[in-house]
């Protein structure tokens, strides 16, 4: 019951993470920057934002054993995480440069056109449709690496 819980938790920290990095990302790539700038941008600042919830809400510190030290948490939360962003980074590659995802939304982008959604095209469309296959994929890996080294109490 306690992992359920725990993951549970995770999950509602995975969201805002997600929310936090998506929301980055969107607006990076709605502005015609980079999807790689976009990416590493929300991937920052959404590891702050996991660092700090996950330490202090998900995987509480246990009393009775040796007291985490917060820079090696840190560390080893961005670390845990980067496995993610560079399986993510060569995923959009992948989607984008190699399969050219954006070819296959042109019908969609024109509707959006059609509705005053101008800064909906086919290109913007692909980076954000390629993010979402994304996060299904890298997610769940993340609780794991979290869970089983990155919040274990101990030295790094």
């Amino acid at each position: 019951m306690n992992n359920i819980k725990q993951f549970l938790k995770f999950g509602l920290v995975g969201l805002s993470n997600t929310l936090i990095s998506e929301a980055v990302y969107a607006v990076i790539v709605c502005l015609k920057g980079h999807y790689m700038l976009a990416s590493a941008t929300g991937f920052i600042l959404s590891i702050f934002n996991a660092y700090y919830w996950n330490n202090r809400y998900v995987f509480k510190e246990d009393e009775t054993r040796e007291k985490r030290i917060w820079w090696q948490v840190l560390l080893k939360t961005f670390i845990a995480y980067l496995w993610g962003f560079l399986a993510n980074l060569a995923l959009l590659v992948l989607w984008i440069d190699i399969l050219h995802i954006s070819d296959y939304l042109e019908p969609i982008a024109r509707l959006c056109h059609q509705w005053d959604l101008r800064f909906l095209s086919a290109e913007v469309l692909g980076n954000l449709f390629a993010e979402g296959i994304n996060l299904i994929l890298v997610l769940p890996m993340n609780y794991l690496v979290n869970k089983l080294w990155a919040y274990q109490q101990g030295t790094l």
